[in-house]
């Protein structure tokens, strides 16, 4: 019996110290879900017959998602970021796509992608022009995909050719998340084909710029609110100091 006793104990004493399980949240990790969930029933499934017909986000749901400091939430503070963690980011996509699976993608493209890309692979000068554009108010893309260069990113053939202290950049991207209404894209380039998938360098690209355009929406068969099209860009000329991370490493 006094084994027994003593064997109770120490197993409780052992329990006491256990870490708590990885599916345990903590209270303000609970509080943030509930607030995301609050959001995703009161704004947006509202509005999901309506953007699921017409293949179009609604501008309501996406101003709603910057003011909720939703976007970019894993991002400092002094890059306009509500400086939480990369693991609230989950939290967010997790229960829009509970809701709407299209404005799920909108938003974890934008974190996972652009955002987190400009994050850990680019400059100060980079960090401090664009992330407090991407956490407050402008949406991101990211710009890999072609039509002959889907699963297979090597083969792009969109080419950024040096020219002075610019680059010039011709190509066309394909089945580009978040590209209808996206700022700000990160597009991958190579600048010496000859260097094979050595030459595939990331750059960022304003929208605004002179030769980017966006084809009309794919008329997919699901998530359709979430815009899916085609980038151009024609003789579309960037500044070095736009190449994100190192050239021929496509950070």
């Amino acid at each position: 019996m006094f084994l027994t006793r003593r064997i109770a104990r120490k197993l409780g004493e052992i329990i006491e110290r256990a870490p708590e399980p990885l599916t345990k949240l903590t209270e303000s990790e609970t509080f943030f879900k509930e607030t995301v969930r609050k959001f995703a029933s009161n704004v947006v499934q509202p509005r999901i017959r309506e953007m699921d017909k017409n293949s179009k986000m609604s501008q309501v749901v996406i101003d709603g998602v910057f003011e909720n400091g939703l976007m970019g939430v894993h991002v400092p503070e002094v890059y306009g970021g509500s400086g939480s963690t990369f693991f609230d980011a989950m939290l967010i996509i997790e229960e829009l796509a509970k809701v709407d699976p299209a404005v799920s993608a909108m938003v974890a493209i934008h974190n996972t992608l652009p955002v987190s890309m400009i994050l850990d692979h680019g400059n100060e000068e980079q960090k401090l022009e664009y992330l407090p554009k991407l956490c407050q108010g402008t949406l991101g893309s990211f710009a890999i995909s072609e039509a002959e260069a889907g699963s297979d990113a090597f083969a792009l053939k969109t080419i950024a050719k040096k020219d002075g202290d610019h680059y010039i950049i011709n190509g066309s991207k394909s089945w580009i998340t978040n590209s209808s209404e996206a700022g700000v894209f990160v597009v991958f380039a190579n600048i010496d084909p000859s260097l094979g998938y050595k030459g595939i360098t990331c750059f960022i690209v304003d929208r605004n710029q002179e030769g980017v355009s966006v084809g009309k929406e794919e008329d997919k068969l699901g998530i359709r609110a979430s815009s899916t099209c085609q980038v151009h860009f024609d003789n579309v000329r960037v500044e070095e100091s736009k190449v994100l991370g190192e050239l021929g490493k496509g950070e």
